[in-house]
């Protein structure tokens, strides 16, 4: 269940701010749905407006779609996939921190919690949910925001502002700089001197150290943080 912060002040007041002129207060907070899935996007929008308390503004697919959007028309709060077609969920932040959208982003994505949570959080996002938690949790979270709230799942803040690459052992670095110079378990297993079976399970462990779903994610996280010259001296590749 995610836990909210109220803001005091007018942050909290309605109607919100965009970059489009504002509108009559008491209307209901209007919602701009972003996601690269057309049945994503259909769906959020119809449980959107079935609760009543919402206006849903349109769907779009990319991030560039969301951010021109917000500059043309009143939108009071974005619900974000964190991957879309053209950029991230934090590019789409930066762009409207950028060009001054008041526009108060959710994000709502399938993605590994951890890095994408703390990513989440240091760009400036008003919320976090995730597309495992139960309608209503998206609905509250909703209202939340609307009113003002910051919204994210309970989490340990200093394990937020950690680096995940030096939780990890020398032997996972290992592994993980294996992984990122193209490796496959065979071969892995092959110059340890270890089964498949336990490679695989080193690499479990790996991931969720991490907190990402696959080795894709895994290496993506490593070469965003790592340059190929600072790469472990491994025995393993």
């Amino acid at each position: 269940m995610p836990i909210s912060l109220e803001l005091g002040g007018e942050a909290a007041m309605l109607p919100l701010t965009s970059g489009a002129p504002g509108r009559v207060a008491g209307h209901k907070p209007r919602i701009l749905v972003a996601d690269k899935n057309p049945v994503v996007r259909t769906g959020l929008a119809e449980l959107i407006a079935r609760d009543g308390r919402f206006e849903i503004v349109s769907t779009v697919a990319t991030g560039g779609a969301f951010v021109a959007a917000c500059m043309e028309q009143q939108v009071d709060i974005g619900l974000i996939g964190w991957s879309l077609p053209d950029m991230t969920g934090g590019d789409v932040l930066e762009v409207l921190k950028r060009r001054q959208v008041g526009t108060r982003v959710i994000i709502y994505t399938g993605e590994a919690v951890a890095d994408v949570l703390r990513q989440t959080i240091k760009s400036g996002a008003w919320g976090f949910i995730s597309k495992s938690d139960e309608p209503p949790v998206l609905l509250d979270t909703i209202s939340w925001v609307a009113r003002g709230r910051l919204c994210f799942p309970y989490v340990d803040l200093e394990t937020l502002s950690q680096d995940p690459l030096e939780m990890l052992t020398s032997r996972e670095r290992e592994l993980l700089a294996a992984l990122a110079n193209g490796w496959s378990n065979l071969q892995i297993a092959a110059r340890i001197g270890i089964s498949r079976n336990t490679v695989k399970y080193h690499l479990k462990n790996l991931y969720d150290k991490l907190g990402v779903n696959n080795r894709a994610m895994a290496v993506a996280l490593f070469m965003s943080k790592t340059s190929r010259s600072q790469f472990p001296t491994t025995g393993v590749g």
